[in-house]
Formats: structure tokens, C-alpha cells, sequence
């Protein structure tokens, strides 16, 4: 995400608060108040947190990205936490949330622990999830209320959410749109169908970035969550995801899922300021193309 600061150059003796007004006018007065309140306002070194604070002509105004520094714990790391939500990225191999079988060791379990020690009050509340060796970026809610704005209006509050998926064979379109309908069979395998009685529609637009004659690396926008929606449709179009035995994946050359959430573009559930989190394409990724 390049320097994690916003900068802004005073120009005469203003109020701070009018002056980010000035700066950010697709930021609304409340969620200006929220960024002096998280203490994520800077004027020079000094965090200044009081809105009628006198800048002085010259003096530099940064906006700081997140109040925590990434924070590693074992699986997830933290990318950004306030009081109302947590952005992660997840390790392959971990569960997003508790299953019948795996109740421990899951993205959620992990993160409520982490928060309970910092408070015993704290929660965590889950609204999207990623598949247990799908590996990269995640949003999280911290109240019942954000959890309950971020699901009802998902569509609306997630802008973009891309993946990178590594993928059998060489494509043939740079880039192409899938839309299907996908269900659920017994074995709980999605599969895509034409009826729109039987499945849910689903709409995948990808480009690739590259390729050689045995894979190519996609990246995939997503504008609908259906499970496993990205496998589904790279089977349907003949290119498995890499390791995905599950949907008709013949090679495992990197010893994993090709899949990485790599990008969230999504509307504040309070605050409505809009955020956006990359997670790096994994090296092992790239390294079947040099």
C-alpha cells in the first residue's frame, strides 16, 4: 500500500478541523472526528486529537493509515483495528471460522483471543469468510452493529474485492467475464448450473497478469460471494485453480491452493469513510514465471 500516511501542506493559519474538511471533502465531519479521536491525525510529530487546534502556515498535516502496527499472531496478522472493525490477513491453511471438526485453530478463535486479552469485553463478530486454504485479506466487526450494517448492505459497502488465483494451463482471452448460477450438491461440492431456480448467480471477471504454456496468474474481480465461486468457474473454463483436487485441479507444483484474496476496497460501517487493504501476491505464486 506504498507510505502508510496521507500528507497535506499548510497554506495559511487555519482550524484543523475546517482545514481536513478542505482537504477531504469526500470524508463527511463525523468521520473526520473519528480519524482526530483514533488519534490518527499528526501535525508535524505531535498527534493532535482536538478539532480546534490552530495549524500555522508551513506546518505539515499527515493522516495515518491504521493505529496498529501489524501485528503477527500466528497465523493472522493484523492489518488495521479500530473500535468497530479488524482487517486481517488469514495464512493458508487456517479456518475462517469453527467447523464440526476444527474449533481451535481458526482466524476467528485467534482473533477473539487476542482481543479478550487486551479486553475481556471485547468481541468478534464474523462477516464474510474465506476458504480454510485460501490465504490473504479479511474483514472482521468488532460490534453487533457493524457486523449487522456490513451484511445487510455487503454489495453496497464492499467497492471491489480482488483475487489472485494461480491456474492450470495457459489462457487463451487476457480477459473474460463467467457468470453461472451456482449450487450445492449433497457432498457439499458447488457446481455452476444455467437454471436460475437452482443456484445462486454468480459474476467473476478476470485478466490475466501472467502466463506461461503451463500456468497462468489471474487476477479475479468478484462481484458476487458464492461459495468456492472462483474454483467453480476456473473449472468451468478449463483452467482449475493449482491444487484444487476438489474442482478438477491435476498439478500441485507450489504444495497449495492457488488462491489469495488480495485486494478489499469497502465503506466504513460507521465512520463511512472508504478503506482500501492489499495483501501481496505470495512469492510462491510468482515464482513459477521466472
Amino acid at each position: 500500500m506504498g507510505k502508510n500516511n496521507t500528507e497535506f501542506k499548510v497554506y495559511k493559519n487555519i482550524e484543523l478541523m475546517k482545514f481536513l474538511m478542505e482537504k477531504m471533502p469526500q470524508n463527511s465531519r463525523n468521520s473526520i472526528k473519528s480519524m482526530l479521536t483514533h488519534k490518527r491525525v499528526m501535525v508535524g510529530e505531535e498527534v493532535v486529537s482536538q478539532y480546534n487546534y490552530m495549524l500555522k502556515e508551513g506546518q505539515v498535516v499527515s493522516i495515518g493509515k491504521s493505529r496498529v502496527h501489524k501485528q503477527d499472531l500466528k497465523g493472522v496478522t493484523i492489518l488495521y483495528e479500530d473500535n468497530d472493525i479488524l482487517v486481517v490477513e488469514k495464512d493458508k491453511g487456517i479456518l475462517s471460522v469453527a467447523t464440526a471438526k476444527e474449533k481451535d485453530n481458526t482466524a476467528y478463535t485467534i482473533l477473539k483471543n487476542y482481543l479478550k486479552e487486551v479486553d475481556p469485553k471485547n468481541k468478534i463478530f464474523v462477516v464474510h469468510r474465506l476458504d480454510r486454504d485460501t490465504s490473504g485479506v479479511m474483514l472482521f466487526a468488532k460490534t453487533p452493529k457493524a457486523q449487522d450494517i456490513l451484511q445487510t448492505n455487503w454489495n453496497e459497502m464492499v467497492k471491489e474485492r480482488t483475487y489472485v488465483a494461480l491456474v492450470e494451463g495457459a489462457m487463451e482471452k487476457e480477459t473474460d467475464t463467467i457468470v453461472s448460477y451456482i449450487a450445492e450438491n449433497k457432498a457439499y461440492i458447488s457446481y455452476s448450473t444455467t437454471n436460475e431456480n437452482e443456484g445462486k448467480k454468480a459474476v467473476s471477471t478476470y485478466k490475466v497478469l501472467k502466463k506461461n504454456k503451463n500456468y497462468s496468474l489471474v487476477e479475479v474481480n468478484i462481484e458476487t460471494g458464492r461459495k468456492n465461486q472462483i474454483r467453480v468457474h476456473m473449472q468451468d473454463i478449463g483452467h482449475s485453480v493449482v491444487g484444487d483436487k476438489k474442482y478438477g485441479a491435476t498439478k500441485n507444483p507450489i504444495k497449495r491452493l492457488g488462491l489469495h484474496a488480495h485486494s478489499i476496497v469497502f465503506v466504513h460501517p460507521i465512520t463511512k469513510e472508504v478503506f482500501s487493504f492489499t495483501s501481496k501476491i505470495p512469492n510462491e505464486f510468482l515464482s513459477l514465471f521466472r
